[in-house]
């Protein structure tokens, strides 16, 4: 399913990466707004533009309508990373299209960081966002754009981290989100207020094929949703989501894949829509671990795009639960129409609530198989014929993160590849069949991920060498 999307997305990631510049590229060293301006007016493909340490107070936005060009890219940086603050009422705004901005610390007011409509092939990256007032410290309109290794912090305002949007009816196209880190959003009255906004509902049904991945999130709590996905065909992987009061949800919007993801301390995914594939991902001391919508209408028969469209044909596989107050849900709305064609299958649950708490309309046509329960307060809705209750033989490793241990009755629970587009587990590691229940499966190759700690990620980190 998402081949030609990780295609595309490697296409953008050549073009916006910081790549060398030619010999005819040349650097301009700037000390004010108005030289600053004034060289992006005059910016050619390559160069780069340093701006000088200290505080630079705007009074309007600064403007980008040049272009870079592909591996030629229109650099625009602090000459000392985190030197150098944006004040006052403007910041920058993308409309051209291969532009870098790295390494400045954002105090602007919200609402000025942006990519317009149109705008292509642009990164921010390494920079500090912290602006000011009511708003988004940052919004993506365009496409084919990076917002990788930069820190979102300190908000106590309406608004988002990050609000993604587009142009007309479409959704911006082929986004790669990642390593950022979102840290200290103080709970606000009222809705608008989500860590991350990815579309609306006028966009929902629309399809984005971005990635989002290797973010961070801590003490993030603005309102009840932190990531909130009104699009389709976004992929959601291997992120950490760690003491927040607010949950994932996949709002508006269908085939969304999400995985690898370590849920701690938090009220988890929220899911609605149609055919997403929710696997291999961890959730520990979490209120709930997964909800399933109880839908309020059906958008596939006309509803309104607004509405809570009800779940159907939603995969909850390979999942590991432990000490979950609450586990897998579904709970009360009224006139709630319920949820269709789910499956819940191969998951470990250990400790906590009751596994299954199914409330509302009938659920129908359910698919059960598979699941490993194990010191439970019961199975609650799970049927008899759709679990074993034994122990998975799970241990934490170094970092604290159940894992299989060789033994594990979770080893080969799936004789054969019944689950077309699984193919990797909670630690990037290749699933091959004989499958495991729960997020891992047990193997000897290399780690490719695992859960997130604040060295990995934000304008401090270390760039991995694929990233640079």
């Amino acid at each position: 399913m998402y081949k030609n999307t990780f295609l595309r997305i490697a296409i953008a990631l050549v073009i916006t990466g910081l790549l060398p510049t030619t010999a005819s590229a040349k650097e301009i060293v700037v000390k004010t707004i108005a030289a600053l301006q004034s060289a992006i007016d005059k910016a050619a493909p390559g160069d780069v533009i340093s701006v000088a340490p200290g505080d630079y107070t705007t009074t309007a936005d600064i403007v980008i309508r040049n272009s870079g060009q592909f591996a030629e890219p229109i650099t625009i940086a602090a000459q000392q990373k985190g030197r150098t603050t944006m004040l006052g009422k403007g910041g920058f705004r993308i409309a051209g299209a291969y532009i870098v901005i790295r390494g400045f610390v954002f105090k602007h007011s919200s609402d000025k960081a942006l990519t317009e409509p149109g705008s292509r092939f642009s990164r921010w990256t390494q920079n500090i966002f912290e602006t000011t007032g009511e708003g988004n410290y940052l919004s993506l309109m365009g496409s084919d754009h990076q917002v990788d290794y930069n820190t979102f912090q300190h908000k106590n305002s309406l608004g988002k981290f990050i609000g993604v949007r587009g142009e007309g009816s479409q959704i911006a196209e082929r986004l790669w989100i990642h390593h950022n880190y979102f840290f200290d959003f103080l709970p606000q009255t009222g809705n608008g207020a989500e860590a991350v906004q990815f579309g609306l509902s006028g966009y929902s049904l629309s399809s984005s094929h971005s990635l989002f991945e290797n973010n961070l999130f801590e003490q993030c709590a603005g309102e009840n949703e932190l990531l909130s996905v009104k699009a389709s065909f976004v992929t959601i992987r291997y992120n950490t989501i760690r003491d927040c009061k607010a949950q994932f949800t996949l709002r508006h919007g269908n085939h969304c894949e999400v995985y690898g993801n370590y849920f701690c301390r938090t009220p988890g995914l929220r899911i609605f829509g149609d055919d997403h594939i929710i696997h291999s991902n961890y959730f520990e001391q979490c209120k709930p671990a997964i909800n399933i919508g109880n839908g309020g209408a059906e958008v596939a028969d006309g509803a309104d795009v607004r509405s809570h469209d009800r779940p159907d044909r939603v995969l909850i596989a390979f999942n590991t639960l432990v000490d979950n107050e609450e586990n897998i849900t579904r709970t009360e709305r009224p006139k709630g129409i319920g949820s269709t064609h789910i499956t819940i299958a191969y998951n470990i649950i250990q400790g906590g609530g009751e596994a299954v708490s199914i409330q509302g309309p009938l659920y129908i046509q359910p698919v059960w198989k598979g699941n490993i329960l194990f010191k439970t307060k019961g199975a609650g809705q799970l049927p008899d014929t759709a679990f074993r209750q034994i122990d998975p033989l799970l241990a934490r490793d170094g970092a604290g993160i159940y894992h299989l241990q060789k033994g594990s009755p979770a080893i080969g629970a799936v004789a054969k590849d019944d689950f077309r587009g699984i193919t990797v587990d909670m630690d990037g590691q290749l699933r091959k069949a004989p499958f495991d229940a729960g997020a891992d499966q047990l193997s000897t190759t290399a780690v490719k991920a695992r859960v997130l700690q604040k060295a990995d990620v934000g304008h401090e980190a270390a760039m991995r060498s694929g990233d640079k």
